[in-house]
């Protein structure tokens, strides 16, 4: 392919037009079947795999750690010794901190403590408001969105950006799987791959536009009196996707950094706000009283599937979370790759698990806290949740800090800037994929791309909430949360081997690596070999 010139990746890009249309006509011809078909592969999932969906997070956490914790390991730089990186520290840390958490800490920071403290946790014996409640309530969280969480993106950025940057190999997530399959990972089997990443994303980044479009409308509702509707979701989605297509438009050297840095200020200045406006005291105690709690009932609390009850708990709550980061995961890697040429490998953990876990920790610490506090002495949150829905529970529990309103509205600018960064972020990587260029990693996808992808996902994430409310069988949260686990299902045997492959790469990176080793590299020799044999062939034919 001639340099510079860009072209559709046509078995990737028509598959999935064909796949998502007929998704989308069926959601919205037979919405009763769309529903159906979801229950049923997410029961089959949850019932089936639950245990490998909590052992694959455990690995990956202590992956991550091993990366650490190896000097050797950890010294490894994403494109050689000689590569510099190409930004800074701080704009590096909230690109990888906001393009990966969307409207999640947003959304959740209030409502998952509430709910888990009012409705208490099957099978853990304590009960609603109590002391121990609080604490299971806090904990849960800190596992959900700490640094387990942040340890999927992190392993499959490591295997992506070696393969990318150090192997020489095509900027796609079947690179990282070069080692346990060879130059297959290259031809049919790396297709199916990168199709199955692009549907896993597109499910999850529209479960993703499907939870804001709700809180941003209650969010409207509350400040306006404006009843949320069909028209208003709609309304809201074709804003973001009108937004993160201008955003991406520019670049990640431009959009996506610009969006990062307003993000986390605001974030910043959102945590700082109500630790000093709320009850200080009781938030600094109940967040180092919860982590102590976390650490020690850690491994019960991330393996918990509640098999003798058989509830839904671990359905709705933990592989629900579980899948979303699945469904992310390829692409997020590929991503965090992309924008981390240059750093050794333990900076990268550092940058994109440690410090995004513990920001994790710290905003649930402080907003749940404060939650809890309010719920325990006054009320009024889980009561709107009940009555409003969960999107209204932040809104509820702004009411009871000074600048109530300012509050709310600074909130859903925070909340709206989250996805558009998220989306601009994975339109991107999402465009990457589904075209091929020569140095793909550096080069912008084409507009075109960008917006076909930003339209898709919108329409799927409309056609899911209007589906849940029409048929009436299920939430319009549970149908997002139902969406993630549907899309991401064939991806955990993907996250699985994205693993084992970046175990032996890393483990076996002298005989891989073809910048600081050209000389010896088997990677570099068989693709040579493959090279030479495809002009043997064409000459053959000629």
């Amino acid at each position: 392919m001639e340099k510079g010139k860009i072209s559709i990746r046509k078995p990737v890009f028509v598959t999935m037009l064909i796949l998502y249309a007929v998704i989308i006509l069926v959601g919205l011809v037979s919405p009763d079947t769309f529903a159906a078909a979801e229950g049923a592969i997410v029961n089959f999932a949850a019932s089936g795999f639950g245990w490998l969906y909590d052992l694959t997070a455990l690995v990956l956490l202590f992956f991550c750690v091993w990366i650490m914790c190896s000097k050797k390991i950890g010294s490894i730089r994403l494109g050689g010794e000689h590569a510099k990186p190409i930004m800074s520290r701080w704009s590096w840390f909230v690109i990888s901190l906001c393009g990966g958490i969307a409207t999640g800490i947003v959304f959740w920071g209030i409502a998952e403590p509430v709910t888990h403290f009012m409705s208490p946790i099957p099978g853990f014996g304590y009960e609603a408001e109590s002391a121990q409640g609080a604490l299971y309530a806090l904990s849960t969280c800190y596992m959900h969105w700490g640094p387990m969480l942040y340890a999927f993106y992190a392993v499959a950025g490591v295997g992506i950006g070696i393969a990318v940057y150090n192997l020489k190999l095509p900027y796609r997530v079947c690179s990282c799987l070069y080692p346990i399959l060879g130059k297959k990972a290259m031809g049919a089997i790396g297709t199916v791959v990168d199709i199955l990443c692009l549907f896993g994303l597109a499910g999850g980044v529209s479960a993703s536009l499907g939870v804001s479009a709700m809180q941003l409308g209650a969010g409207l509702g509350l400040l306006t009196g404006l009843t949320p509707s069909n028209v208003v979701w709609t309304v809201i989605l074709l804003t973001i996707v009108i937004s993160f297509i201008i955003s991406s438009y520019t670049g990640i050297g431009r959009g996506v950094r610009f969006l990062s840095d307003k993000n986390a200020k605001i974030y910043m200045g959102m945590l700082v706000f109500v630790l000093l406006f709320g009850p200080t005291k009781y938030i600094l105690n109940m967040t180092t009283e919860a982590l102590g709690f976390h650490m020690t009932n850690f491994m019960r609390q991330s393996t918990y599937l509640d098999v003798f009850e058989g509830g839904m708990w671990p359905t709705w709550w933990t592989l629900n979370y579980w899948s979303f980061m699945i469904a992310y995961t390829p692409l997020i890697g590929m991503f965090l790759a992309k924008i981390a040429r240059g750093r050794t490998l333990k900076e990268f953990i550092t940058y994109n698990f440690i410090l995004p876990g513990a920001f994790g920790v710290l905003w649930f610490g402080i907003f749940g806290s404060a939650a809890l506090h309010i719920e325990q002495n006054s009320g009024g949150i889980w009561d709107s949740m009940q009555k409003l829905g969960t999107e209204s529970a932040v809104f509820a529990f702004f009411e009871h800090f000074p600048l109530s309103k300012v509050l709310s509205a600074v909130f859903m600018l925070t909340a709206f800037l989250s996805v558009v960064t998220l989306s601009d972020s994975m339109t991107t990587t999402i465009s990457s994929l589904s075209i091929n260029a020569k140095n793909a990693a550096t080069v912008e996808p084409p507009a075109k791309v960008k917006i076909f992808w930003g339209v898709v996902m919108s329409a799927l994430a409309l056609v899911n909430i209007v589906t849940a409310n029409n048929v009436g069988k299920v939430s319009g949260i549970d149908a997002t949360k139902q969406l993630a686990i549907v899309a991401a299902f064939p991806l955990l045997f993907v996250m699985v081997a994205i693993i084992f492959s970046t175990a032996k790469m890393l483990l076996q990176y002298h005989k891989y690596d073809t910048v600081d080793h050209p000389e010896d590299s088997v990677v570099e020799s068989e693709l040579v070999v493959e090279h030479e044999e495809e002009q043997g062939e064409a000459a053959a034919e000629a």
